[in-house]
């Protein structure tokens, strides 16, 4: 699918989990996070967002990283795998409850392509089974890649294989294009 003026986009179910994150936040930290952003990225954030709808990945980029410097300004790294477990969370246990089957990791690890397409507009996310409780998936072609989105992944990964029955997760980021190299690749493993 190519994008429309070059711009890289993201589907809007996207944002929403990242305001919905923001809503079951104490205080004013939306405000908060807002506040940190243009008036023409309010205006579409305050806005209808549709979840189906595809939105500049530079917006997404631009709240993750408000969101990151409110809700965990020492520890940004953990805020962004915070923000990729609370997607997981919200559309897996809504829209995208399909791709889960207890008790088997796999399955929502085969669909990985599948998957990436409900949220991004090019690339291909491919996943190779490498033993009963491990695998590995890779991000090839992406038109946005920054570590911070990358570390949205391993969260949202965490969590889905915790969804699907898995227990003691890890996901571990090998290689990445914002790096250097020439795909982002996640390990995974877990035990049941």
């Amino acid at each position: 699918m190519a994008t429309e003026s070059g711009v890289a986009r993201i589907k809007g179910s996207v944002l929403i989990s990242r305001l919905n994150l923001l809503a079951r936040q104490p205080g004013t930290k939306r405000l908060e996070v807002l506040q940190r952003l243009s008036p023409a990225d309010r205006k579409v954030l305050e806005g209808v967002i549709l979840p189906i709808g595809w939105y500049p990945m530079e917006l997404n980029l631009r709240l993750d990283g408000a969101i990151a410097a409110v809700l965990s300004p020492r520890d940004r790294t953990k805020a962004f795998v915070d923000m990729g477990w609370a997607s997981a969370e919200e559309n897996l246990k809504g829209p995208h409850h399909v791709f889960l089957r207890q008790g088997d990791p796999h399955f929502l690890l085969s669909h990985a392509q599948e998957i990436y397409r409900l949220y991004y507009a090019v690339g291909l996310r491919s996943y190779e089974k490498t033993g009963p409780h491990t695998g590995v998936l890779r991000t090839l072609g992406a038109e946005s890649v920054t570590e911070a989105d990358c570390l949205t992944i391993i969260g949202w990964f965490q969590r889905a294989i915790e969804l699907s029955g898995g227990r003691d997760v890890r996901v571990d980021h090998t290689k990445c294009r914002a790096r250097g190299n020439d795909c982002c690749e996640y390990v995974c493993s877990w035990a049941l």
